[in-house]
């Protein structure tokens, strides 16, 4: 079984177009949160550089905090 917990967090300041740029591409794909489309971003450049990044059918809204809207 995939261990689903985050024991870390990871802070990182983004210029404004940087940022505009990432909630662009996240409302383009419907993505729940930025923190999501934050982490899909570095799925896709670490694929994209050869590194093995295990595919995975769990979803931001799997690690969603609080009630779910679902």
């Amino acid at each position: 079984m995939e261990d689903r917990t985050r024991r870390h967090r990871v802070k990182i300041m983004l210029t404004p177009q940087d940022l505009r740029n990432v909630d662009d591409w996240r409302f383009t794909l419907r993505m729940p949160s930025r923190t999501a489309a934050v982490r899909a971003l570095i799925k896709l450049g670490l694929a994209s550089e050869g590194v093995d990044v295990a595919s995975s059918s769990l979803t931001s809204t799997d690690f969603r905090l609080g009630d779910s809207e679902k």
